[in-house]
């Protein structure tokens, strides 16, 4: 496909459908394990962004998902393996591909990274490296251009007065961690309250899971702040969905969440219901950018809720139980 850039600058839902049909016909006929699967789905050609079948999700713990030549410059990224069934592995043959999309999707919601000083508590997806996550907030960190950024292992206790210098030197503060990490620090009894939290990963088999609602509550308890955010990305995708206090998340122009039955996956469920979510995600251009997730969710006005896992998937690191 030529011209990716055209993937950040769609102008309307007709524009969107029609990039997408034209990335499902490329990937459909340059991504091995895709054409098989839709020819599986008696997929044979795409005239409509109903005709797109989703990948399910697993298959990127089993095969190369790739839809372009894997080269030196590639990265590889592995999921932070808290499943029993291996860890996904997604390539990423064009990483400038990934910044535009990360950094472009955070000002969206947050604004120009350069405003804000990025303070980074993910101690675990450090340690294991070849992090999706690691890598976007390391850009974000960059592109922040503050020497007070940065992340956050083994030096919980300064990072109050790294909150404290950020605030003295009139920026805005962003703690951007997994959510067993905020809560160790919340459990510190600082004040956080200028503080902008954005909490992603789940417990990683730390601590006990806790619906979304009650993280969000022991968070704010904890770091006396009066609202949290979340990031909805997987290793998986090159694009994340953020959410507020009202829990629903909002995607970028080229990224979409559609819902499909459980128990048949070519049925798809309206707006209001709950259903497993599908994810269009443009810019996975280099790999496949309709996916099958084991998420489940539901679609209201504005963008989507999370809604717990489809039954028997692995628990991952966006398993956030929405009560």
């Amino acid at each position: 496909m030529t011209n990716p850039s055209r993937i950040f600058d769609l102008q309307s839902e007709a524009d969107f459908r029609s990039l997408a049909v034209e990335v499902a016909r490329f990937q459909l006929e340059n991504c091995a394990i895709y054409r098989d699967f839709a020819r599986l789905m008696k997929v044979e050609e795409i005239n409509a962004l109903a005709d797109i079948p989703f990948l399910p999700i697993r298959f990127f713990k089993e095969v190369e998902v790739v839809s372009t030549p894997v080269s030196s410059n590639s990265l590889v990224f592995l999921s932070s393996g808290t499943g029993e069934q291996g860890m996904s592995k997604h390539i990423v043959t064009d990483p400038s591909l990934y910044q535009q999309s990360y950094s472009l999707g955070f000002q969206q919601y947050f604004g120009n990274p350069k405003d804000w000083v990025i303070l980074a508590l993910l101690p675990n997806y450090l340690v294991q490296g070849n992090s999706g996550l690691v890598n976007m907030v390391e850009g974000l960190i960059a592109q922040s251009a503050d020497p007070l950024s940065g992340f956050v292992l083994n030096e919980m206790e300064h990072i109050h007065a790294r909150y404290l210098a950020a605030l003295a030197s009139g920026r805005k503060c962003m703690l951007f961690g997994v959510s067993y990490a905020l809560l160790d620090l919340a459990e510190q009894g600082k004040d956080f309250s200028h503080a902008v939290v954005v909490e992603t990963g789940g417990m990683k088999g730390r601590r006990q899971e806790l619906t979304k609602p009650e993280l969000h509550e022991a968070l704010k308890q904890g770091l006396n702040t009066s609202e949290i955010h979340s990031e909805y990305g997987m290793t998986e995708l090159l694009s994340q969905g953020y959410c507020g206090p009202d829990l629903i998340f909002r995607t970028p122009s080229w990224m979409r969440v559609v819902l499909r039955d459980v128990s048949d996956p070519l049925a798809l469920v309206p707006e209001g219901q709950r259903g497993a979510i599908n994810i269009i995600d443009l810019a996975n251009l280099n790999s496949c950018s309709f996916i099958a997730t084991d998420d489940l969710g539901k679609i209201v006005p504005g963008g989507f809720l999370l809604e717990g896992r489809v039954n028997h998937a692995d628990v991952r690191g966006c398993n956030q139980m929405v009560g």
